[in-house]
Formats: structure tokens, sequence, C-alpha cells
């Protein structure tokens, strides 16, 4: 191989690793050339470039500055149901005023799921004339929370992502008098030497647990001063005496208070748990309202409580939370609930400065709408927890925004351990597989149950479970990243399962082509291949598109390819918009649930496979249009083929699933989704007439010829030469 080819194929290798690089990437500056400044501050006319120190880009009047633009991100999380940002985009003026507001993007599938995306648009551009500085002095409580019923948790991220990373944006800046909270002494440390056991009425008389509560009178009258009338006509039933809620929180990763209420194996149980850094909450609770609800369930998250301190907001999710059967402490009350919460380690969280657990009361006014209220359960450490003073470290800022992005991805992949073990056994098992393809296909039917196996695992857990469908849309974002300058390793990995499949598509390409991809991992592909064998199984007739017709009709997905991502280079939400040609985030991601274009688009392709298999994948498909050209790079022939293969026989050609073997019997690799079939053929008894004729062969010769290897023609055979595919 010359020095030109491992040059393309290193540079390939390296383009397809990148190429989980999607939106994920998004900045600042890659987001400002699609806005334009009257749509943040009405008059403007230009943007400033992007600061070094704070992520915020000047907006201009005239040439004067008049705002500051800032990206919600950039500041504070606002990582969604979907596992990845929601971006807003806006503008702060010097009174810390915010002067325009724009949602640029998200992936929110709950947005999608009947909600009008106008809806949360509007709503979101609905924060303009927000006063950050009452918003400061209050703790973000100076506003009223506009909540969309049935996207409850994208809402509460949104209004966070604007009012805190908005404060600290004027924080940083100086602007409205605000300036930034430097510290005015040593920061407080936990004793952990501290392990006094206490008592229930102690803890509760020192305020190392603190308790909120709320009747039923209290609530309905909550609900009558917002003045709807849909609520006040749903009030809650019961005596007004009646206990609404009786909420308790604790910090329990303090030794004595957690060993006190824990006791000791529960207390050594929540220190294995916690990591580094980490700290845990326990909150209790009793009456008719749960403070857990069980969107958690649905979701993953739980809504209806919130730790917020300062500007930082904690939300908490399923793998952040455990059950406690019961309290160490004798005298306590009973409870209904007891649930330890785990406040990770990168949430800027501080144990000895107060924070406040916001409980969101909430009230069904119509058939699936409700509105809500927000309560506040403050919490502060008491000092015999404390440690005397201590002299700071001092913090590069650099270094330190460096970390907290390092520990975000960090966190993302220690969260999806679970899912990133299973697509690793995944990938090493299709490697065996591919590796040793001789002896995987050797028995027919159990190969032909192992890959249904494979492709349900690949439908049921990357696509409906992990939502980790490739798609074409990656190649675009990361060329326009690239172009950008936007691209930054740090969002490339808040993606595991997207890079560890990228990663290894771009190592794949080198040994198979595209097909270790689009065969046997693509969810899609996976769907359509599973749904044309239930449509055989009803004997559904299967169509063969004449060689001709079938042979001009494969360009098709390259042109496709092709135009959009020459699209992506004026316009890369146009180019997404018309991305839409694949089916992937209807069938795969929103499974179905989404605005009936989209679906009758995405059945019909499936009803077109039910007839010719992978329809999809043979004409339409841009990823597999994409992967294909790098494909033709792959070092290794690995199919075994006989030179009878196409002539006279036409057995593989006639039953490749996909059409992608010539009638002269070449292999296309750039149609091949290495389905191995051909390979099972290969050694077959009763359909490959050279295996045939040997069998035949064998049972004349004698004994000599019976301990030869099936499918392998003796040496002295005119077939023992094999023809590598093309």
């Amino acid at each position: 191989m010359d020095v030109r080819r491992a040059i393309h194929i290193l540079l390939a290798s390296f383009a397809f690793c990148c190429a989980a690089l999607t939106a994920q990437a998004d900045s600042l500056a890659s987001f400002l050339p699609d806005i334009e400044p009257a749509e943040l501050v009405p008059g403007a006319d230009a943007f400033g470039p992007v600061r070094d120190d704070v992520k915020v880009a000047p907006v201009l009047k005239g040439g004067e500055t008049v705002a500051w633009a800032f990206l919600t991100s950039d500041f504070v999380g606002t990582t969604g149901y979907s596992g990845k940002p929601i971006h807003v985009v806006a503008a702060i003026d010097d009174d810390a005023v915010l002067a325009g507001v724009k949602l640029v993007k998200h992936s929110e599938p709950i947005v999608l799921i009947g909600i009008p995306n106008s809806k949360m648009v509007a709503l979101t551009e609905g924060y303009t004339g927000l006063d950050l500085k009452a918003e400061a002095a209050t703790g973000g409580e100076a506003h009223d929370l506009d909540i969309i019923s049935g996207a409850t948790v994208t809402i509460m991220i949104i209004d966070d992502s604007l009012v805190r990373g908005g404060i600290k944006v004027a924080r940083a800046l100086g602007l409205g008098g605000l300036s930034a909270q430097a510290a005015t002494g040593p920061k407080r440390e936990l004793d952990m030497a501290n392990q006094e056991v206490n008592d229930w009425a102690t803890l509760s008389g020192d305020g190392s647990v603190r308790r909120m509560t709320l009747d039923i009178g209290q609530i309905n009258a909550a609900f009558e001063a917002t003045g709807d009338a849909r609520a006040i006509k749903r009030p809650e039933p019961g005596d007004p005496d009646d206990t609404y809620i009786d909420m308790h929180v604790a910090l329990v990763s303090v030794p004595s208070i957690g060993l006190s209420l824990l006791g000791e194996a529960e207390y050594a149980n929540l220190t294995k748990w916690l990591k580094p850094g980490e700290q845990a909450i326990l909150v209790l609770g009793r009456g008719a309202y749960s403070f857990k609800g069980s969107g958690y369930v649905r979701g993953g998250i739980f809504d209806r409580i919130q730790l917020i301190q300062g500007d930082n907001a904690v939300r908490f999710f399923d793998r952040q939370q455990r059950r406690l059967g019961d309290l160490a402490t004798d005298d306590s009350p009973m409870f209904t609930e007891l649930d330890l919460f785990k406040i990770p380690a990168d949430a800027e969280f501080d144990a000895a400065e107060p924070f406040r657990l916001q409980l969101l009361a909430q009230r069904a006014v119509g058939a699936v709408e409700k509105t809500f209220l927000t309560f506040d359960l403050g919490y502060k450490l008491p000092e015999q927890y404390l440690l005397p003073l201590a002299v700071p470290a001092v913090i590069d800022s650099a270094t330190d925004e460096s970390a907290a992005k390092a520990a975000l991805w960090q966190r993302i992949w220690k969260d999806k351990t679970v899912e990133i073990a299973i697509l690793g056994v995944m990938l090493f098992v299709l490697t065996g597989v591919f590796f040793f393809q001789f002896h995987a296909t050797m028995n027919a039917r159990a190969f032909y149950w192992f890959r249904i196996g494979y492709l349900t695992v690949s439908l049921v857990f990357l696509g409906w479970y992990a939502n980790a469908q490739l798609s074409v849309v990656n190649l675009m974002a990361l060329a326009g990243s690239l172009r950008s300058g936007g691209f930054t390793w740090d969002a490339f990995l808040l993606d595991p399962l997207v890079f560890i499949q990228w990663f290894a598509i771009a190592a794949a390409l080198l040994f198979w082509g595209r097909g270790a991809y689009c065969g046997w991992l693509c969810p899609f592909g996976a769907l359509q291949e599973l749904t044309n064998k239930i449509a055989r199984a009803f004997n559904v007739p299967q169509w063969t598109l004449p060689w001709g017709l079938h042979e001009r009709l494969w360009p098709l997905k390259y042109m496709i390819f092709l135009g959009l991502f020459g699209l992506s280079m004026v316009s890369i939400p146009l180019a997404e918009t018309y991305a839409e040609i694949e089916p992937f985030k209807t069938a795969i991601i929103l499974k179905f649930v989404r605005d009936w274009p989209f679906v009758v688009f995405a059945v019909l392709l499936l009803v077109a496979n039910l007839f010719i298999e992978r329809f999809y994948c043979r004409y339409i498909c841009p990823l597999g249009g994409a992967l294909a050209i790098p494909a033709r790079i792959r070092m290794f022939d690995w199919l075994k083929r006989y030179k009878e293969c196409g002539s006279p026989c036409q057995t593989c050609s006639n039953e490749c699933p996909v059409q992608a073997i010539h009638p002269t019997g070449e292999i296309n690799p750039n149609e091949c989704v290495n389905c191995l079939h051909c390979q099972v053929l290969y050694q077959s008894e009763s359909k490959c007439p050279v295996v045939i004729k040997q069998v035949k062969r064998r049972a004349k010769v004698g004994s000599a010829d019976l301990k030869m290897p099936l499918g392998q023609p003796p040496a002295n055979h005119p077939n023992a030469k094999q023809t590598p595919i093309s």
C-alpha cells in the first residue's frame, strides 16, 4: 500500500471518528450567524466577537454596545430529558435586564410529542424583560414560573438556565450593580471526625433536620390566591386541618447526622455509594401529596423537587436516588416516603453554605393540564458540624473551567456505565463474528437466530431505549463545527454511545466497509429487516427489481447525501430540515409519536420494505451513501467466493437480501451490508452447487476425501482457486 493510500486511510478514519460530534459542539459563535441582532435587541444591527474571558458577545447598535449576548449552556447545566443541552441565546443590557431571548436548539422528544415547538419558543421569548437584579436578590423567586403541562422539567430547565445563567453573566460583567460574589473569608469545611449520635428530638431541635408542613387548608388558600378559576374549582379534598405534606430534609453525608438517622450499617452503605466530592440529603415525607410523584418512572427525573443553592440548581435523576427502609432514631415520627438523593460532585454544591429544597405542588385543571406552585424548605448546617476557618486555595479560572467540562462528560459516562458495557459487548461479539465468519456461519439455522437476536437488541436497546441512532446530520454538524471553529473534544465526549459507535465505524471501515454498521448496528436497518422477516412469515410476496433498474437506483442515495451536505455548507438548520428524509427520528427516537406527515412517510418506507427488503437502505439512505464512500479504502476482502460464483452459479446473487452481488458474481462493497448470508450459502450442502458436487465426489472417492473440511475443495480440485470480491 503506497503512502498516498495510507494517508487517505488515516484521514478518513479520523474524519469518521470525529463525526460523532453532533450539535453538542454548539457554541455561542456557531449560533450567532443564524440570529438577527434585532431579534434580541430592537434596532440592533450587528454582533461583536465573543470575548475570551467571559463567553459573551456584544450586541451593537450603530457601533455602540447596547447589550451582551450569551448562551445559557455556557454558564449553567441545561441537560434535559434527551440527555442533551437545551440551548437558549439571550441578551442582557447594562441594567441587568433580559433584552431578548431566543430558543435556538433542543433535542427534547417530550416537546415534540403533542407540544408544538412554537409554544416552547413563545414561552422562552416571554422571559424578555426579566429583571435579574430582583432575581439575584430573591434567589430566583421574583417571577412566576409558567409551566406547559407535559413539559414540566423542560420548562424548569429553561427557566433555571435563563435566571441563574443570566445572574452569572451580570455578575461577571458587573451589570446592574451586580458583582462577582468574592469570598469574604476562607471556605468552611465539614468536620468529618464528628460522629456523635443524637436522637430525633435533638436533631430536629438544633436544625440538623429541617421541616416544612402544609395542610389542606393552606394549599387550597395558596391556589385560590393565584386567581386561577380552574384551580379554585378543583380544591384538594379533605378537612382543612389534614396534612397535605409534611416534608423533612437532612444532610446525611455529614457523619454525625448520617449515623444518627441511618444507623451504622446504612451509613456505611451510603459512604460506599458516594464518590469523592459527592454529598447526600435525606428527604422524608408524609401526607396526601408525594414529593416524588410518578414522573421519574417515565422520564427518570424527579420533577417535584430541586435543590437550589445560590445560582446553582440540582435536579435529581433516578440513578441518584435510593429508598430508605426506616430511620435509626427511636423517637422519630412515621413517614411514608424516605429517600436518599445524591448531589453530584460537579453540581458546585457547598455543604457548608445554606441551600433550599424547592417543592413543586401541582393541581390538575383539565384532562391533561396542570397548574403549579412552589414552596421552599430552607436548610443551613448547624455550626457544630463545621471545622474552624481554613485558608482557601487559589483557583485558576481557566483550569477550573476545563475541569468542569471534563467532569461533565465524565459524569455522563459514569451515569451510562451499563449502556456502555452493553454496547461494548455488542461490538466485541460482532468483531468476533466478522473475524471468524467461516465458523460463525457454519450452522445456517444457528446463525439465522443469532442474527435475528442481534438485530432485535440493536433496535430495542440502541434505538428505542438509548436513542443512539446515528444520522447524516452528525456529519453535517461536524462539517459546520469545523468550519466555525467550534470543535471541542469535551463536546465530542458528551454522548458516549454515539462516540463509541463512530469510533467503531472508523475502525470497521478499514476492515469490512460500511456493512458493520448498516447491516448490524443501525436500529432502523434492524427494524426494516425484522419487519421483512415477519412479512415473509405471512407469505407477503417479495419483489426483485430488474438488475438494470436496481443498478440505476443505487446512485440515488449518494445524490441525496451530496445534496444535503452541500446544503449544509449554506445553512445547517435548512439542511437538517431536509434531512428529515431520514425516518430515524420518527421511527426510532420518537417511536412514531409525531405529527402525521412524518409518521406517514416512515410507515410508507416500512410498507415498501415488506415487499423489497431494506428498500430504504438500498436506494434512499444518505447515511449509508456517506459511509459507502470511504468504504472503498477497506484493506481486506473477507468474503469467500468460488470461481463458479456468477458463472454459472447465481445462487448467492439471487438470494442476496439487498441485491449487492452482480450477476457476474462480484460483490459490490458499496452496497453490501455484511449480513454474511453468502457465507452461509458458501458452506450449504443443499444450495451451493460447488459444495453439493464436493459431497457427491467424496462419497465416490472414499474416506480420504471425507476428511476434507466441508466447503473447501480438495487441493487438486479445479475449484480450489478462489476469486476475491472486487
